[in-house]
């Protein structure tokens, strides 16, 4: 298991306990690493600061004991913001109707980046609109996801960020 992994498997308990889903952990190296969390409320509620300062105190005590990491680092905990990544298959359902960036690991017919709108799900299909014809993603065949900005998107949440 990578660092990141390990990461997620340490603070994803407490975080959950919080009444909050973890939506992505990233550890971007260089001379002080930073530890990305970037969680939502599981009542659908938007994030608040309140709610980012909670859950980084929660994990910053965890990781003092578990030290996971060696040496210093900056954590940052944020909400997806309304470009969210897509990173569970739920989330693909979740956003179904709205237009979505994939990029793949292995080439679906001679491509690997995709745009269109969501469809929804099929077992762990992902189904898309895409620019350039209908298309059929294996969830384990995402690299890297995310919402794009559109119209549709910023009336769906009402003028303000969801988380």
């Amino acid at each position: 298991m990578d660092a990141t992994g390990r990461i997620e498997q340490i603070i994803t308990p407490s975080v959950e306990a919080l009444g909050y889903e973890i939506v992505r952990v990233l550890l971007l190296g260089g001379q002080r690493p930073t530890l990305q969390i970037m969680a939502e409320r599981t009542d659908g509620a938007p994030m608040t600061v309140e709610d980012c300062a909670d859950i980084s105190r929660s994990v910053s005590a965890l990781l003092d004991v578990e030290d996971p990491i060696a040496g210093a680092y900056t954590l940052e905990v944020s909400s997806p913001g309304l470009d969210r990544p897509l990173t569970r298959l739920k989330d693909f359902e979740r956003f179904a109707g709205f237009t979505a960036k994939l990029e793949t690991r292995l080439a679906i017919d001679g491509r690997k980046r995709f745009k269109g709108m969501l469809k929804g799900v099929e077992g762990e299909d992902i189904i898309l609109d895409a620019e350039g014809g209908p298309a059929r993603v294996t969830f384990d065949n995402v690299l890297r996801a995310k919402l794009v900005i559109t119209d549709e998107l910023l009336r769906a949440a009402g003028g303000q960020e969801q988380g």
